[in-house]
């Protein structure tokens, strides 16, 4: 008997006795209808641990590229998205390409609804391609293989759009982050903008009480363990571990949050989980090889933002080579990648916001407050905004002199000009400095030299591992062992005991679909039903506390052990010495920079109109608190109307660009020499000061600084031939 029917009968609802047994019935049938989730959970986990390469992709799409057919083969492909009917995708328009993580779980998250990283491509008009993987790696196969072939797909993308309107934008998320960093580090004229999403590039930066995961190697004696890891697995590391890993940092919701929301939701949460859990369940494999480069290279070496890896060749892995814009986007939610982690390979490479300047490097970060790491990924409101302004104003972006800027973004009802706002919110790029950056806190010269020593540790451990260990390991470990342990994993386990396979689940899906036909859910202000969301908040509540107590001890343990004078003395580390983990400034970047600072000299006076109104629109935008989205949709409608019609996006860019350079160097010689370039027609120069106008006030409010500078501009436009 329901809470509803309980009045035809006469019997007061609020009787505790009819409350009672109206909540054991619905906790009864939320119990039956959850368990019934779990097997559909395991059979579609079963089901697609039997293909070659599952994924969560929710387009159609062909494939271009086998990395399984290279000469140094892959586990990787090109893909080209098929356009769902209705979207206008334009072959002019640079295309987008989305590199899922190779980080435990399997591709598709990139584009799993179509409110996502490809979703959001698309509607921009973008032709859209994704970078995906099967399950298992290909023997022998390295990371710096993997590069090689994503070298390669991008060659191809850029084959198929001869007209495009720059060089392909592509996006990197978490691992596949710093692999496309890498990439575009050694190859930098594949690339268009490239945005890199929840990436650690700086493993060891972060916040005393609030990033824990970085002690993990420390705390375990460094990276023999990932040895001993791939060594059990017959030569494979199982991408289970790293799914255990991310679930221990929150073991509340790990342990009860995530299922109990199913359980107490089961009526509408069902869908949403197991559309989540496709993707989540579905494990794939690391060559041994993999696995160690990036403990090794990355997490306790944090060798990328130093510049110490280097190519089987021998080239240097130098992120100051690429020369494309870099997007930033992390979260102050992300325990995973916190915004130091994301950030600090800037303050690794670069003293000040000059020196990124003198490399003709532009950066953008952008700082969610609140969302997780996966929500930087699979968030619906995520995509809807970030994503959706990252990919409507990627030549925004494309254009922004050199620097280091921060996206923010407002809401389009609040914005002035709303008439050249394309969607519900407008992005702003408003300058920024490397103290902004150290504002968001990091490590100290103490903190730095601990994780130098636990580097130093792990080197040693593994190479005594390697020697008295690993052969018997090795010796004693078959496929079939290795296969066996793989399928026992906790994180595989789960989804097996649940399945039909076991016959105690068989009966579940009977009753499940009775249930669903007669189901009578309990009012929401039953008070037993009230007594179990305090409860479960009571447990959510004690699991943090022990999650709080335990991160505190590691730090705690971890601070004091590696912090000490005697072990930092025996593995090398000189406690007297400033800690540094810059790279080296290049004497031939030096040089180069003279050779351009001449060159550019040699340029001052050259150019005719477009030239000169690009530099007076710039020095103008110089005095401004950043560039935004209307100033750009003010160029797009403008710029028929100037020569820059007859330039392609890239020749734009370069023009607008040595203009940039020439203020920087010689501020006043290239105001000087603006009469110079400028016709006699003054219809010409009367229309070129509109459009400076019209693109200065697109933005908003004019600061006085900037009206000084357009005062002066004006001035210099009417003195024709004085130069």
């Amino acid at each position: 008997m329901s809470v509803g029917e309980d009045r035809a009968f006469g019997i007061a609802p609020s009787n505790p006795f009819v409350l009672a047994f109206a909540y054991l019935r619905d906790a009864a049938e939320r119990s039956v209808l959850f368990w019934d989730v779990m097997r559909q959970r395991a059979d579609e986990h079963r089901k697609r641990s039997l293909q070659t390469a599952p994924h969560v992709l929710d387009y159609a799409f062909e494939i271009l590229r086998d990395g399984r057919n290279f000469e140094r083969p892959v586990n990787y492909a090109l893909l080209r998205i098929v356009p769902p009917a209705g979207e206008e995708i334009s072959t002019t328009r640079r295309p987008f390409v989305v590199i899922d993580p190779r980080a435990g779980h399997g591709p598709g998250i990139g584009g799993f609804k179509a409110d996502s990283e490809i979703g959001e491509a698309l509607r921009a008009g973008h032709p859209c391609y994704f970078v995906g993987f099967t399950a298992d790696p290909m023997p022998g196969q390295t990371i710096e293989d993997i590069v090689r072939a994503e070298a390669v797909f991008l060659e191809h993308v850029i084959s198929l759009h001869p007209d495009a309107d720059g060089k392909p934008c592509v996006i990197g998320n978490c691992q596949a982050g710093w692999a496309v960093m890498i990439l575009a580090a050694l190859r930098p004229e594949l690339f268009g903008p490239i945005i890199i999403a929840g990436a650690p590039l700086s493993y060891w930066a972060g916040v005393r009480g609030r990033n824990p995961m970085r002690y993990s190697a420390g705390l375990l004696g460094g990276s023999w363990l990932t040895a001993f890891t791939s060594d059990m697995g017959g030569g494979k590391f199982d991408g289970s571990w790293l799914v255990q890993n991310f679930e221990n940092q929150n073991p509340a919701n790990t342990l009860w949050s995530k299922q109990y929301n199913v359980y107490s939701k089961i009526d509408t949460e069902a869908s949403r989980y197991l559309d989540f859990e496709r993707w989540w369940g579905r494990h794939v494999n690391l060559n041994a090889e993999e696995m160690q480069f990036i403990v090794d290279k990355l997490f306790v070496g944090n060798r990328l933002a130093a510049g110490h890896i280097r190519t089987s060749e021998g080239n240097a892995v130098d992120l100051r080579n690429i020369r494309s814009p870099i997007v930033v986007f992390c979260s102050k939610g992300d325990n995973i990648t916190p915004p130091q982690q994301a950030l600090g390979w800037i303050l690794d490479l670069y003293s000040d916001v000059d020196e990124i300047r003198s490399y003709g490097q532009t950066i953008v970060y952008t700082v969610h407050e609140t969302v997780g790491h996966l929500g930087i990924f699979v968030s619906s409101g995520v995509a809807k905004k970030e994503y959706r302004e990252f990919a409507g104003n990627i030549d925004l972006i494309d254009l922004l002199p050199p620097g280091l800027y921060e996206a923010t973004f407002e809401h389009a009802d609040d914005a002035a000009d709303a008439a050249l706002v394309c969607g519900d919110w407008v992005m702003h790029c408003r300058e920024r400095t490397l103290d902004d950056i150290r504002a968001m806190g990091g490590n100290t010269s103490d903190d730095e030299r601990r994780f130098a020593t636990v580097a130093r540790v792990s080197e040693i451990n593994l190479s005594l591992y390697r020697t008295f260990v690993q052969p018997a390991i090795r010796a004693s470990m078959t496929p079939q062992a290795a296969e066996w342990l793989r399928q026992v994993h906790p994180q595989r386990m789960q989804y097996a005991l649940f399945s039909n396979l076991n016959p105690l689940m068989k009966p579940i899906a009977e009753l499940a679909e009775q249930i669903r036909t007669h189901r009578s859910p309990v009012s929401a202000d039953n008070p037993f039903l009230l007594a179990q969301e305090a409860v479960s908040g009571q447990i959510v509540s004690a699991l943090d506390a022990w999650r709080d107590h335990q991160e505190k001890l590691s730090e705690s343990i971890f601070l004091a052990v590696y912090g000490s004078p005697v072990l930092q003395a025996a593995v090398g580390i000189d406690r007297t010495a400033a800690w540094s983990n810059r790279p080296e400034e290049s004497p031939l970047h030096r040089e180069l920079l003279q050779l351009r600072a001449a060159e550019l000299r040699s340029h001052i006076s050259s150019g005719g109109l477009l030239e000169a109104a690009i530099r007076g629109l710039i020095f103008v935008g110089m005095a401004q608190e950043g560039i935004d989205e209307r100033a750009l949709h003010a160029l797009r409608l403008i710029r028929p109307r100037t020569e820059g019609a007859l330039l392609t996006l890239a020749q734009f860019k370069a023009m607008a660009r040595e203009q940039f350079d020439l203020l920087l160097l010689d501020q006043e010689a290239a105001l000087a020499a603006i009469p110079g370039l400028l016709p006699a027609d003054a219809g010409q120069r009367s229309e070129s000061l509109a459009v400076i106008r019209d693109i200065v006030s697109a933005g908003g409010e004019v600061t006085p600084e900037a009206g000084r500078r357009l005062a002066r501009v004006q001035q210099l436009f009417g003195a024709v031939g004085t130069n």
